[in-house]
């Protein structure tokens, strides 16, 4: 179905591209996946792609929802906030090389985007697609043509070379793009050995396809302006080459066993001394981001040196480190997967504490950061990783339950067995993998973490941003307040005070136990003051308490 075009680069289009090319990069992205071959044949460039895209989809929608909450009239988000939303989230959310690099890209647009007076028109995008792909390729330790690098260069070029609107500037992007994924194999060899173009730059294609559809309401190929379609671009390989199926002969030379990526905050100077110590220790060195936070991605052989090095330079976290296995692009051995074992429980936790308290217990963890809640593609990435028959998925989040369902579907269609507990706390999640027993049927344990889950009211204690209206009254911006179930039941000026009448509010209908969770940013003292209440007021209800790091919420409470 046709779309109604924008005509100028305002709030609104950003957020029409972003949710187009997230639905062009769902459709190639198997496509993408069986083509990549180049820098490691692991066949993941196509899902990177959308993981990325995903995540800066969901700050735009952040944005726009948190604009709609405000009391008084509806007011629209400015150009800036939503440029800015999309790349900080393709920026946190960034997955593989071309992830990465996908995420540089969208924030040399914003950078172009986000200036006082910039221009929304035809030549405000030109200059903005330029930025984009210089700082793409300033981003990489060592460009190589034959890449995505080369796709955006030469859209940027095609783009300089039309005087129009927006839609004219992104038809001739995508030309460009488009025959300069047709030229890749001739400018890399392991390309034209696979008989495939390069899997990032049809990547790249794909986003500027949507951008076209954006500003013209057609998609390239569907009948609209616009040269070689999606379905085109698909079939450009080398003629008479091997295809895509197993990557045909490909050879691929031997390179360093693990990808580490993790976000860093970190100053320029250090970052800049980073570079060096990575790209002396590995491959494929990516470094993407500016004002305090990277994303870092790099191949090495050692994946405890890579680290350290993030910790020398600033605060590294989000630390993910792969093993380029037997079966893959580095050695030409195939090996089994390892069995998989019977269940596995997968939960979503706010901070770094109650990650490690529930690795303890089994559970295979997505980190959700203040501000950075985890997309579908991470949630069914976890469940893969805890490879299980079974998987029983916790959210700990009430707005998590679309997304999470949404991974539990894709993965039920990969034949894993899995049910979601709808837990909207970490402390319900606490108590739900308290009673976790493997050994007994499916059902039964499911059955058993949901009745947990469900007899334990939750809390939590933070302080108000700006001013709005709730269930307790108006509160104003630095005002403490006290959730209880979701809905603002304390207002208060301290937080300790204000934890206690909350705490009050929550044993005055019983309870056995009283979990509290700490943040980073709580009172020193409130544990013990919020213990002794308990003891002194409440008999024989006992109390835990866990640090759960930066997780949001000065404090969580749960009582069972």
């Amino acid at each position: 179905m046709a779309q109604v075009p924008q005509t100028f680069f305002d709030a609104l289009a950003v957020r029409t591209w972003c949710g187009l090319a997230l639905d062009a990069l769902g459709r190639a992205r198997e496509e993408i996946d069986a083509i990549n071959v180049y820098p490691v044949a692991d066949g993941d460039t196509g899902t990177n792609l959308y993981l990325t895209m995903e995540s800066a989809v969901t700050a735009v929608e952040a944005v726009f929802a948190a604009h709609e909450t405000v009391p008084g009239p509806p007011e629209r988000p400015t150009l800036a906030d939503v440029t800015r939303a999309m790349a900080h989230g393709a920026l946190i959310g960034a997955r593989g090389n071309s992830g990465t690099i996908l995420a540089q890209l969208l924030r040399g647009m914003a950078q172009v985007l986000t200036e006082d007076g910039a221009a929304t028109d035809g030549p405000g995008l030109v200059r903005a697609l330029r930025q984009a792909a210089e700082r793409a390729r300033e981003a990489v330790a060592h460009p190589v043509e034959g890449t995505v690098l080369s796709v955006a260069a030469a859209a940027a070029d095609a783009a300089s070379l039309v005087d129009g609107d927006c839609g004219t500037v992104a038809e001739a992007a995508h030309r460009g793009a488009c025959a300069a994924l047709a030229a890749t194999p001739g400018q890399l060899a392991v390309l034209e050995r696979a008989g495939v173009v390069d899997a990032g730059g049809r990547g790249l294609v794909a986003v500027l396809g949507a951008l076209v559809e954006t500003f013209t309401g057609q998609a390239p190929g569907a009948g609209g302006p616009g040269e070689a379609g999606h379905a085109r671009v698909a079939a450009v390989a080398v003629p008479d080459g091997p295809g895509i199926e197993g990557c045909g002969d490909v050879v691929v030379e031997d390179g360093p066993a693990f990808e580490v990526i993790y976000l860093l905050e970190a100053e320029d100077s250090a970052v800049a001394r980073l570079r060096t110590r990575l790209d002396a220790l590995g491959d494929s060195l990516v470094v993407v981001g500016g004002d305090g936070l990277w994303n870092v991605h790099v191949h090495v052989d050692d994946a405890g040196a890579a680290v350290e090095a993030g910790v020398e330079a600033g605060r590294p976290y989000r630390i993910r480190i792969t093993h380029f296995g037997a079966d893959d692009a580095h050695t030409h051995r195939a090996r089994p997967l390892p069995e998989r074992v019977q269940r596995a429980v997968v939960a979503v936790v706010p901070g770094e504490g109650l990650a490690g308290l529930y690795t303890e217990a089994g559970a295979t963890t997505v980190l959700a950061r203040p501000g950075e809640p985890p997309v579908s593609g991470e949630l069914v990435e976890a469940v893969r990783r805890a490879h299980a028959r079974e998987v029983v998925l916790l959210p700990n989040d009430a707005d998590l339950r679309h997304t999470a369902a949404a991974a539990a579907e894709q993965a039920r269609t990969e034949g894993i067995r899995v049910a979601l507990i709808p837990t909207r706390s970490a402390v319900q999640g606490i108590a739900a993998l308290a009673v976790h027993e493997p050994e007994r049927r499916f059902d039964e344990d499911v059955v058993s973490m949901t009745s947990a889950a469900g007899a334990t009211r939750y809390a939590e204690v933070v302080v108000a941003e700006r001013q709005s209206w709730t269930m307790a009254g108006i509160c104003q911006a630095g005002d403490v307040l006290g959730l209880v179930d979701g809905d603002v039941a304390v207002i208060g000026a301290d937080v300790t005070v204000t934890a206690a009448a909350v705490l009050d509010r929550m044993l005055s209908a019983g309870g056995e136990l009283v979990t509290l969770v700490l943040g980073d940013d709580a009172p020193e003292r409130i544990a013990e003051h919020l213990e002794a209440r308990v003891r002194e007021a409440y008999l024989a209800v006992d109390t835990v308490v866990y640090r759960g790091g930066r997780q949001g919420a000065l404090l969580l409470i749960g009582v069972e």
